[in-house]
C-alpha cells in the first residue's frame, strides 16, 4: 500500500485547514475579554452569527450551528446543537470547536457558564437593534474569525445599504401602526410589544408598533388588539401558513381593524425580519414596501449575501 511521506502528511495538514493565527482578543457582550488563537472550527449559536460568518466567506469553518441558523439555506445541512436557549454544553464541544460564537442572548445560563469556563473561547455577540448595532455585530464576529478587513468591508456595505433605506423612507409621510404577530392559534394571539427584536424592526421601517403599551411578546386579548387599530398586521411567514390571509384576519383579533378592512397583512420569514444581520437594510425596505405600498420604494440591488448563495464558498 502507497503510504504518504512524513512530510507529506505536514503539508497536507497546513494546507487543508487554516494557519492558527497569533493570539488576539476581543470583548464580547459579556464584558469577558477572549483570547483567540485557532478559528478554523467554529460553532455558531443564533442565526445572526451564522449570517454573519456565511456573508464574511467564512461557511466552510462552521463545523455546528444551532436551530435558528436557517440562512443561507447551506447552513442548513450543518450538524445540529439544538435550539439556541436550550444548548447543552456536551453536544457544543463534541463538535470539536476551536471557537464558539453565540449571539447574546443564547442559553441556558448554566450552559454559558460551562461553556465560559471550558478550554475553547467562546464569545458572545450582543443583540443588534439598530444600524450601528449590526455594524458592531459584524465587525466583531469577523474579528474574533481573525478577518477584521473583510468585517470591515462587510460592515461599510451594510451600512451604506441601511442609509440608503432610510433615505428612501424619508419619503414616507404620515406613519402607519402594525402589530407583529408570531402566530396565530385557537387562542389569543400572541404579539411584540416594546423591548422587542420586532419593534425595533418596526422603527427601522418607519412603522409604528400597535402594540407598544405591552412590554416583550405577550398574548394580546381581542379587545386590546381591536383597540390598537393597526393599518397592518405582520405575521411570521414560518408559522400558522396554514391561514389563509382572509382567515387571519377574521380572527376576533383582527376583525374590524383598519387592516382587515383594507387586506394588509405582511408575511415575513422571521429570521429575514429579526436576525438584524447583513440582510437588515433590505428586510426593512421589504418591510416598508408591504405597510406603505403606494409609497413605490424602489428595490435594494441585491448583495452576495441576500441571495441565499454562501458568498467567496
Amino acid at each position: 500500500m502507497y503510504r504518504v511521506p512524513a512530510l507529506g502528511i505536514v503539508l497536507a495538514v497546513l494546507f487543508a485547514a487554516p494557519l492558527a493565527a497569533e493570539p488576539h482578543r476581543v470583548t464580547g457582550a459579556d464584558g469577558r475579554s477572549v483570547a483567540i488563537d485557532d478559528a478554523s472550527r467554529i460553532v455558531a449559536v443564533g442565526g445572526t452569527v451564522t449570517e454573519i460568518l456565511y456573508a464574511l466567506g467564512l461557511g466552510g469553518r462552521i463545523v455546528g450551528v444551532d436551530l435558528t441558523s436557517n440562512y443561507p439555506a447551506e447552513a442548513m445541512e450543518k450538524p445540529k446543537v439544538g435550539y439556541m436557549r436550550q444548548l447543552a454544553a456536551e453536544g457544543v464541544l463534541a463538535l470539536g470547536p476551536t471557537l464558539i460564537i453565540a449571539i447574546e442572548d443564547a442559553g441556558p445560563p448554566e450552559t454559558l457558564a460551562v461553556l465560559a469556563a471550558a478550554s475553547v473561547p467562546f464569545l458572545r455577540v450582543p443583540k443588534a437593534h439598530d444600524p450601528a448595532g449590526v455594524a458592531a455585530s459584524i465587525r466583531l464576529v469577523a474579528d474574533a474569525a481573525g478577518e477584521s478587513a473583510k468585517g470591515a468591508a462587510l460592515a461599510a456595505a451594510v451600512e451604506a445599504d441601511l442609509a440608503t433605506v432610510g433615505a428612501m423612507l424619508e419619503r414616507i409621510g404620515e406613519r402607519r401602526k402594525a402589530v407583529f404577530v408570531l402566530g396565530v392559534g385557537g387562542g389569543a394571539p400572541t404579539v411584540a410589544g416594546s423591548g422587542t427584536a420586532a419593534a425595533d424592526m418596526f422603527a427601522l421601517s418607519h412603522v409604528d408598533n400597535a402594540m407598544a403599551a405591552a412590554d416583550g411578546y405577550k398574548p394580546s386579548s381581542d379587545e386590546a388588539t381591536v383597540a390598537a387599530a393597526p393599518d397592518a398586521v405582520v405575521l411570521m411567514a414560518d408559522r400558522s401558513h396554514h391561514l389563509s390571509d382572509a382567515q387571519v384576519l377574521s380572527v376576533p383579533a383582527f376583525a374590524g381593524t383598519p387592516a382587515a378592512a383594507n387586506g394588509r397583512l405582511v408575511r415575513m420569514s422571521g429570521g429575514y425580519l429579526l436576525n438584524f444581520g447583513p440582510r437588515t437594510a433590505h428586510a426593512a425596505r421589504d418591510l416598508a414596501a408591504a405597510v406603505y405600498p403606494e409609497a413605490g420604494l424602489p428595490e435594494l440591488p441585491p448583495r452576495p449575501w441576500t441571495t441565499d448563495a454562501p458568498a467567496g464558498q
